[in-house]
């Protein structure tokens, strides 16, 4: 008989909890949800309430069959799932299906695994509760209806196995109206003029002082004419304003703010950050990972207390309790923190190790003083123009939080923002050394980075701390937003330069338009997004979204009727899924783009049905229309006739080698040339794919024939031993196999390569 048995959602954190309990305990784990609503159908008795009909997946009956064997030997059940919403619904799955009774099973909560947080929760334990439970089951019940209905109107109407959801609809219309704000933007150029000063000191030193222009010039004419003026001015100190000001720490990591600054400083996806402090939560290092409360415990905050005035000393300590800010904040978690304030590091992997020092430095931060600043800010005045020059500085005093940590923000910074400006007095005389007018670009707005996402969704209050990292991965998994790389663009960039009376006019190039891991809408995703825009609005309506979030907490709290919400917002949603199914127009993104300049006929964009497409002629006139798919980068909405038209000139024979002929094509993968059945990729940025010669593609063909051949170490005719990235290999029927430990690659026999193979083989068929 087992005393006491413990059920938890994850098999590691069943393994760290199982450290701090004694003899009496067995600690075991549910593998997370143990049911869901079923598959088949929709899953929910309409007519009945909105009765959710749950099933025990294939995949866990064999956890849910040991569960039942465990709960049956033991005396007593607690069950330890999360402390969310989602855990709370874990927890009443698992009483349900255990046939445990709610009255007398014992639920325990805890945000960090450390063994004074267990031992609390043991002396601590509550019931499940049901309006938590009931909130989480709003959630899942209405994101089912949506998906459910929306989604067979989607195949009729737009493309099959399409798919919607309410959240990420919303993320999906954030995403695209930025694209379109970016396509509609209309760039402009002035010219900033900045100016490098000397400054002649009484005791003979010299010092150099950085001012720029206080107005910017439209033209390089209006530039040129400034500058004239600049070389005939006497220049004096004007007014000089020194500052003092402050700057304060920000408070203990969210969920959200935990994967914005993982984001700008260690480069984690979304998802990825969520893995990793996963990780660290079960191992029992840091307190849950989801939350969106910026409190800290009593005990934190005396610890950290501690620690600052143990390394930094007293005047380093400031004891803070953030407020939350986030809309609707759920439970009265703590924020994210190190378990154990004392490790300043920990073990685990290198993204481990990062995360952890990153919450470690955040939080110990957010209990230090304030940094004092002093800004300074001077005016030049000029003789002969009355445009000003500014200066300006900033010098820390004291660095209070920034010994510790600085956050990073999603704007670039300058060195400007740290300039220290020389000592200087009012009315004292200064001369150019160099003026410089420099054409600047007006910027269009930013994309979103997946950071930058999940701010914009917690400030409208869409969403909650358990759906940022899925909802990000479901709309690029659905293919209607990718994340990526853009090179960018060259542009020139005009100078005029004076220095000793002279002028120079020079040009250099910048990169416009290159993007790091951005999200970019495809075509399939802003033509879903019109299509709900225009027959499901209140789905993708920010505030709507928001105001069911809100519905959700007051669910949560005890306020509000699961059943009788979705009921309110069933009704006309169904109606609207019946009145557009009844529409007869699809939407497929189609675009006249023009006609073809020798045929006359019609060239048009969009969407097909395996991705989109542009189309020369239509099927009316009895000729068949010719069909080219759009390269990776272009959109429906911004390709050109020119551009479209040039995607027909592909595949094209460039001309013949060796009896074959050798064709260039863009596939899946990029550009390419087919030669006898084979494919041979172009390369990057080097070969263009629409004037490549006949020559240059023998030339990379020859290349990959040489490399494959180095490739071969020995070809038995039906397997082959082959020299990879990370050493030799055996192929046999377009399977790999591993040599074994220490073999010899140019020493074996075919023999040898049939026993690996078939070992091989046998431990695959055991294991």
């Amino acid at each position: 008989m087992i005393e006491n048995l413990v059920i938890v959602e994850s098999p590691a954190k069943a393994k760290t909890i199982e450290k701090f309990l004694g003899k009496d305990f067995r600690v075991v784990s549910s593998f997370g949800h143990i049911r869901d609503l079923a598959k088949k159908n929709l899953g929910i008795d309409i007519k009945n309430n909105f009765e959710p009909d749950y099933e025990i997946p294939k995949e866990k009956a064999k956890v849910v069959s040991e569960l039942r064997k465990a709960a049956a030997e033991s005396k007593n059940i607690w069950i330890a799932s999360d402390e969310d919403r989602e855990g709370e619904a874990i927890a009443w799955h698992l009483a349900s299906v255990l046939k445990l009774d709610l009255l007398t099973t014992k639920r325990i909560v805890f945000h960090e695994i450390t063994r004074e947080a267990i031992s609390d929760a043991i002396e601590n334990p509550r019931r499940v509760d049901m309006n938590l439970v009931n909130s989480q089951q709003a959630r899942r019940i209405l994101d089912r209806l949506v998906g459910f209905e929306i989604s067979p109107v989607l195949w009729k109407k737009v493309q099959p196995s399409l798919s919607a959801g309410r959240v990420q609809s919303v993320a999906v219309r954030l995403i695209v109206e930025r694209e379109r704000e970016i396509i509609s933007f209309e760039t402009e150029s002035q010219f900033r003029v900045t100016a490098i000063f000397t400054i002649d000191s009484e005791n003979g030193e010299k010092a150099t002082l950085r001012a720029e222009a206080s107005k910017r010039f439209a033209d390089e004419k209006e530039a040129l004419k400034f500058l004239e003026l600049c070389n005939s001015s006497k220049y004096t100190i004007g007014n000089i304003s020194i500052k003092p000001g402050t700057r304060s720490p920000s408070p203990p990591f969210t969920t959200s703010t935990l994967q914005q600054e993982a984001y700008r400083k260690l480069g984690f996806s979304v998802a990825q950050t969520m893995a990793v402090a996963q990780k660290l939560y079960e191992a029992g290092k840091i307190t849950y990972m989801r939350t969106d409360s910026t409190n800290l415990s009593n005990l934190a905050l005396a610890k950290s207390r501690d620690m600052i005035i143990s390394e930094f000393g007293e005047k380093y300590s400031k004891t803070r309790q953030f407020k939350t800010k986030s809309k609707g904040a759920q439970e009265a978690h703590e924020a994210i923190r190190p378990a154990y304030l004392d490790n300043p590091t920990t073990s685990g992997s290198q993204n481990e190790k990062k995360l952890y020092e990153l919450i470690w430095k955040r939080t110990l931060a957010s209990q230090m003083s304030d940094a004092i600043i002093e800004k300074t800010s001077i005016t030049i005045d000029m003789s002969d123009s009355p445009v000003l020059f500014q200066a300006n500085g900033e010098v820390i005093k004291f660095d209070g939080f920034l010994r510790v940590y600085t956050e990073s923000t999603d704007q670039e910074t300058t060195d400007d923002d740290r300039y220290v400006i020389p000592p200087v007095t009012k009315g004292m005389s200064l001369s150019y050394e160099s003026i410089t007018a420099t054409q600047k670009y007006t910027l269009p707005p930013s994309r979103y980075t997946e950071a930058s996402l999940v701010k914009k969704l917690e400030e409208l209050g869409i969403g909650r701390p358990s759906t940022y990292a899925p909802t990000i991965s479901t709309i690029q998994n659905r293919g209607y937003v990718s994340r990526e790389d853009r090179p960018g663009e060259k542009r020139p960039v005009k100078i005029i330069t004076l220095l000793d009376g002279k002028f120079a006019n020079s040009v250099k190039t910048e990169v416009t338009g290159k993007e790091k891991s951005k999200l970019f809408p495809q075509d399939i995703g802003m033509i879903v997004n019109d299509f709900l825009m225009e027959n499901f609005s209140e789905i993708v309506d920010y505030h709507f979204t928001a105001e069911v979030e809100e519905q959700f907490d007051e669910i949560a709290l005890g306020n509000l009727k699961w059943t009788g919400m979705i009921e309110k917002f069933y009704s006309p949603f169904h109606k609207t899924v019946t009145n557009t199914l009844e529409k007869k127009e699809r939407k497929t993104g189609v675009r006249l783009l023009g006609n073809h300049p020798e045929t006359g006929e019609p060239v048009t964009v969009r969407m097909g049905r395996f991705g989109p497409v542009a189309q020369i002629g239509d099927s009316g006139n009895g000729e068949k229309p010719r069909y080219a798919s759009l390269s990776k980068n272009q959109l429906l909405e911004t390709i050109t006739l020119e551009e479209a038209l040039n995607l027909f000139r592909l595949p094209r024979t460039v001309g013949e080698y060796d009896g074959g002929e050798m064709v260039v094509g863009i596939g899946k993968f990029g550009p390419y040339i087919r030669y006898k059945s084979k494919f041979f990729s172009l390369k990057k940025g080097v070969d263009d794919p629409y004037s490549i010669t006949s020559e240059r593609a023998v030339e990379i063909i020859l290349e990959k024939n040489e490399s494959d051949k180095k490739k071969i170490l020995k070809d038995f005719g039906d397997m082959m031993l082959l020299n990879g990235r990370y050493g030799p290999y055996l192929v046999k029927d377009k399977l790999n196999y591993r040599l074994p430990k220490g073999a010899d690659a140019e020493k074996l026999s075919r023999e040898d390569c049939v026993k690996i193979i078939e070992t091989s083989d046998k431990t695959k068929k055991s294991s």
